[in-house]
């Protein structure tokens, strides 16, 4: 996998995308293919700008609530529902979240897992955002905008902050749910 390599300094509180990128490096963690956030997290201006960009390409597109899938998408979904001024909603593993839930098992790259929302957090028809840090397969994703459409809400798109585009995850995304709308802050 390629790492994005940066040319320039960053200087005082100006960064700009191409610092950004060289902030996400590719790694391989147990035989899977990823882009390592830590050191985007780590740098409180990197964080704010990509955060704010990924909110912009959604701006007026009516976007109800941003979802975000746990445990990164924790940390992205709830700064880009502030950037758009809207609710922020929880997707987490089973049995994690108060109350009656709706859940989706699925499979991706490396098992299989389940997701859970609370059955209250999305209403009829409501327009949702679906945020998390990486785009590998698409399993996740394709879960994330099925359990949304079970709740009775509309997924809207998905918003990440890093694509590994050898692995396809967008075709994958459009082909089982039909959201076609997916965006990337990163495309590595």
């Amino acid at each position: 996998m390629k790492k994005v390599i940066c040319k320039k300094k960053m200087s005082g509180d100006r960064i700009e995308r191409a610092d950004v990128l060289a902030l996400l490096p590719a790694c391989d963690f147990k035989g899977v293919k990823f882009c390592d956030i830590s050191p985007l997290l780590a740098n409180a201006a990197a964080l704010d700008l990509v955060c704010a960009s990924m909110a912009l390409q959604w701006r007026g597109e009516g976007v109800d609530a941003v979802a975000g899938l746990e445990a990164r998408g924790f940390i992205f979904g709830p700064l880009i529902a502030r950037h758009l001024g809207v609710g922020f909603i929880q997707m987490r593993k089973p049995g994690k979240l108060p109350g009656e839930t709706l859940s989706i098992s699925y499979s991706k790259e490396y098992g299989t897992d389940t997701l859970e929302v609370q059955k209250s957090a999305i209403g009829a028809g409501k327009r949702i955002l679906v945020v998390d840090d990486i785009l590998a397969t698409g399993g996740t994703l394709v879960a994330a905008c099925q359990l949304i459409r079970l709740a009775g809400g509309v997924p809207l798109g998905c918003a990440v902050v890093a694509e590994l585009l050898a692995l396809g995850g967008a075709a994958v995304i459009i082909e089982k749910t039909g959201v076609d709308r997916i965006a990337s802050y990163a495309k590595i």
